[in-house]
C-alpha cells in the first residue's frame, strides 16, 4: 500500500509546491461553507471589512511566523518542535495537546458537513443510522487515503480543490454576466436588525484559522525552506479570494443578505443558475467536507508520531511504513475521531479558538525566543524588521484571541461555561504531562 519509491534514491516521494498549497488550503478553508452566518451576523458590507481586514491581523502574521519556523526547522511535527526546542518538552508537549483536544471538538463536523450536503440531493441516504455510516465512511476513507502517503493526500487536495471550487466560479461568472447585461443591482445588504458583530468575527477568526497545521508533515515536503514560505502567502492569497469573491458575486446579483444562514449558498447557486448550479454547490460542499477532514488528518497525526519518537507517548506510534506514513498513529487517531462522531457538541467555535489560540500564542513566543537563544539558526526566510518585528507580530493574533475569550463568554456546553469547560481540557495537560513522565526516561530535547 506504499508510495513508489523514487528511482535510486531509497526515499519516498514528497509533496510539491502545489499540493501543499491545496492541503493548506483545505487545513485552513475549504471553500465559502460557513460564511453565510457572517453576512446574517453583519451584512454584506460588514461580512467584506470583515474577511478583508481580519487576515492582516491574523492570518498574515501567522503565515510569517510559520514561514520562518517552518524553513528554519523542517521537522515532523512542525510547531509542536518548534515549542520544544524553544522552550523544552513541557512546553511543546503543551502545544501538542492543545492541537490534539481540539481536533476532537473540530474534526467531527467536516463528516458532519459532508452528510449536511449530501441530504440536500440524498435525504434518504443521510437518515438515521446511514448518517452515522456515511461519516464513518468519511473517516475510514481518509484513514487509507492517508496510509498511501503526502503525496496521494496532497495531489487529491489539488484535485478536490479545482473540483469543489469550479461551481463557484460559474456561480460568479452568471453574476457578473447578469450585471453586465442588466445592471448591478446591489442586494439589502446593510446590517441585520439584531447585528452581531462580535458573532461574525469569532465566525471570521474560525475560517482563518490552521495556517500551521501544513507544518508538521515537514519531512514530507520537497525543498521544504523554500516551499513552505511560498505556500503559506499563496494559500492565504487564495483563501482571501475564495471568501471574498463569491461573497461579492451574490451581493452585486441582489440577493439579500437577510436571506443568509448556513446553506444557503444553494439557495443562491438556485436563484443564479438553476436547479444544476444548486446540486453542483451541494455536492461540492460534500466534496469539501471530505478534503478538509482528509487533509487534517493528514496533520494532526503526525503529532502522536513526533512525541512517540521523543518518547512522550507509546513507541509503538512511531512505526512507519517506507512511503514515511505513521501508520499506527493514522489509525489511532481516525478511531479516535470516529468515536468522536457520537458526541452532540454543536459546532462551538470559542473551545475551538480557546485551545487552538493557546497553542499559536506558543508557537509566536517559541519565534521570539528562539531569535534571542539561535540567532545563528539558518532561517531561508526570516520576518522582516528584526527582533522587533518578530516580537510584535503575535500582538494581533493575541487581541483577536482575547477578544474571542471575551465574546464566548456567555457559551456554554456540557452544563458548564464553554470557557471553563476549554479550560479543563487545557489544564489537564500538564497533569497528563506528569504522568506519562513517570516511570519513563527524559524525553529528547
Amino acid at each position: 500500500m506504499g508510495l513508489a519509491v523514487a528511482s535510486g534514491a531509497g526515499r519516498a516521494r514528497k509533496m510539491r509546491l502545489l499540493p501543499l498549497v491545496a492541503a493548506t488550503y483545505f487545513m485552513v478553508s475549504g471553500g465559502p461553507y460557513g460564511l453565510e452566518d457572517i453576512i446574517g451576523m453583519a451584512g454584506y458590507g460588514g461580512a467584506l471589512l470583515l474577511l478583508l481586514i481580519v487576515p492582516l491581523f491574523w492570518s498574515l502574521p501567522t503565515a510569517l511566523m510559520v514561514g520562518e519556523l517552518a524553513s528554519a526547522m523542517p521537522q515532523e511535527g512542525g510547531f509542536y518542535q518548534w515549542v520544544k526546542r524553544a522552550m523544552g518538552p513541557f512546553w511543546g508537549f503543551q502545544e501538542a495537546w492543545l492541537s490534539l483536544a481540539a481536533s476532537v471538538f473540530d474534526m467531527a463536523i467536516y463528516p458532519t458537513t459532508f452528510v449536511l450536503y449530501l441530504s440536500h440531493v440524498a435525504p434518504s441516504l443521510t437518515v438515521g443510522h446511514r448518517g452515522l455510516l456515511l461519516k464513518l465512511g468519511i473517516v475510514a476513507v481518509s484513514a487509507v487515503w492517508n496510509l498511501r502517503g503526502a503525496v496521494s493526500v496532497g495531489v487529491g487536495s489539488e484535485r478536490m480543490m479545482a473540483v469543489s471550487l469550479a461551481p463557484f466560479v460559474v456561480l460568479i461568472g452568471v453574476a457578473v454576466w447578469g450585471a453586465a447585461r442588466h445592471g448591478v443591482a446591489f442586494g439589502p445588504g446593510g446590517p441585520p436588525p439584531e447585528r452581531d458583530i462580535a458573532g461574525a468575527l469569532l465566525v471570521t477568526l474560525w475560517n482563518y484559522m490552521g495556517w500551521d497545521n501544513a507544518s508538521t508533515i515537514a519531512q514530507e515536503v520537497e525543498d521544504p525552506q523554500r516551499n513552505y514560505p511560498r505556500a503559506m502567502f499563496t494559500s492565504a492569497l487564495a483563501v482571501m479570494c475564495v471568501y471574498t469573491l463569491p461573497l461579492a458575486a451574490v451581493w452585486m446579483a441582489g440577493i439579500p443578505a437577510a436571506r443568509f444562514s448556513t446553506g444557503a449558498w444553494v439557495d443562491a447557486a438556485m436563484m443564479l443558475g438553476g436547479s444544476g448550479l444548486a446540486v453542483a454547490v451541494v455536492l461540492a460542499g460534500s466534496l469539501d467536507g471530505l478534503g478538509t477532514f482528509n487533509a487534517l488528518t493528514l496533520s494532526l497525526t503526525r503529532l502522536p508520531y513526533a512525541m512517540a519518537e521523543d518518547g512522550l507517548l507509546p513507541k509503538v506510534l512511531a512505526k512507519r511504513w517506507s512511503n514515511g506514513v505513521p501508520w499506527v498513529s493514522v489509525l489511532a487517531c481516525s478511531v479516535g475521531w470516529a468515536l468522536a462522531l457520537s458526541f452532540t457538541f454543536e459546532r462551538l467555535i470559542s473551545i475551538d479558538l480557546v485551545l487552538y489560540g493557546g497553542a499559536l500564542v506558543l508557537e509566536f513566543v517559541a519565534l521570539v525566543v528562539l531569535r534571542v537563544r539561535e540567532p545563528g539558526l539558518v532561517r531561508p526566510f526570516r520576518v522582516p524588521g528584526g527582533l522587533l518585528a518578530a516580537s510584535v507580530i503575535g500582538l494581533g493574533p493575541a487581541a483577536l484571541i482575547g477578544f474571542a475569550l471575551w465574546a464566548a463568554r456567555g457559551e456554554r456546553v456540557a452544563g458548564l461555561p464553554a470557557l471553563g469547560f476549554a479550560a479543563l481540557v487545557a489544564a489537564a495537560g500538564p497533569v497528563v504531562y506528569l504522568a506519562v513522565r513517570r516511570g519513563t526516561p527524559s524525553p529528547r530535547t
